[in-house]
């Protein structure tokens, strides 16, 4: 059970973790049901704005866990509609968290740890490292957060924000359970997708969790030198290992993941790195979700052309792979992952 210490306080809890409380202090179980109504439906941000709660239960939780709310520190809005936020959580750190509305949607991409092991070179985030993990309710806040800002209810999640959502499991795993659930945020499952480098373990557990889930990785190059060279932090990871697992994870659940391929000029969108990546989706129950990739200073990568990318559309279109460009959003304000937060100087 978190401390008052404990950064993420109360939201440290999943759905268990609040009735595992609330019987330890010999209270009914329906009273974790009040615990998240007030947390997740009401976003409260005092246990003594909790007015169906007994006063006594109130005090003995305020003396025993923060109950942190996140603070907006700075709010970037695209001209396409979209709108990153740097945000502040109860221990000084910050993430980043976007809202994108596409029609009758609002999606929310959000973050599972701030800042991140994994280094990948094109991404922002990783410039920093590793801060902490956050806390599952820490991850609803944000869903939250951007559905207050746009008056919209969320339709649809990535965990594709700041962090490795693998390398904190358990946490993402109850922060999606509240996010599905009917009585929390009532987002359908196959509208809850979580981003991974390729952790086979946590590909492994997220196969065999009941919820239909959505799946995807971040492949970037089916050559493993490059592959390694793009990606530090799963280097370990071959590519005959993740493939294995992607088959394992379809035949299990029947589900087609997606495959992250960000393309950055003459490192992975060569004719070379092309046959590369036919060759290992060929056979695979897979879609290749095509990424130009956003410009970060400090990596010196650059996005490869509009026509290399269409050449690489194509071309598995050509061989028989689901295959489609990610339409770009936000790119007159800081897109790629963390840099809103690098730029605020922010741990």
């Amino acid at each position: 059970m978190p401390s008052q210490t404990n950064p993420a306080g109360i939201k440290a809890l999943d759905r268990a973790g609040l009735q595992a409380l609330v019987a330890e202090l010999g209270e009914a179980r329906f009273r974790a049901t009040q615990l998240e109504h007030w947390l997740y439906g009401r976003a409260a941000c005092s246990f003594a704005e909790m007015t169906d709660l007994p006063a006594a239960l109130r005090a003995t939780l305020a003396g025993r866990l923060a109950l942190p709310c996140p603070e907006v520190l700075q709010v970037q809005r695209s001209s396409d509609g979209s709108r990153k936020y740097l945000v502040g959580l109860g221990d000084g750190s910050a993430i980043e968290t976007v809202g994108l509305p596409v029609g009758g949607r609002l999606t929310v991409c959000f973050s599972t740890q701030a800042g991140c092991a994994m280094g990948c070179s094109f991404c922002a985030t990783g410039l920093g490292g590793l801060v902490r993990d956050l806390g599952p309710g820490e991850m609803v806040d944000q869903v939250n957060l951007v559905a207050s800002d746009f008056a919209r209810r969320v339709t649809n999640v990535v965990a594709m924000g700041q962090g490795e959502p693998f390398a904190n499991y358990d946490a993402v795993l109850g922060a999606l359970r509240f996010m599905n659930a009917p009585d929390v945020l009532g987002i359908g499952a196959r509208h809850i997708t979580v981003s991974t480098c390729g952790l086979l373990g946590g590909i492994r557990r997220f196969a065999a969790e009941p919820e239909q889930f959505t799946l995807a990785v971040s492949l970037h190059s089916a050559v493993q030198s490059t592959r390694d060279r793009l990606m530090p932090g799963v280097r370990g990871v071959s590519l005959a290992a993740l493939r294995e697992s992607l088959v394992e994870y379809a035949e299990t659940t029947g589900r087609r993941p997606s495959l992250e391929y960000a393309l950055v000029a003459g490192v992975n969108d060569t004719d070379g790195e092309l046959a590369a990546l036919i060759a290992f989706c060929r056979g695979l129950l897979v879609h290749v979700n095509l990424i130009p990739v956003n410009s970060v200073a400090e990596s010196g990568l650059t996005r490869s052309g509009d026509s290399r990318i269409h050449a690489f559309e194509s071309s598995l279109r050509a061989a028989g792979i689901e295959a489609s460009t990610r339409v770009e959003r936000g790119t007159d304000i800081d897109a790629a992952c963390g840099q809103l937060r690098q730029r605020a100087g922010s741990r």
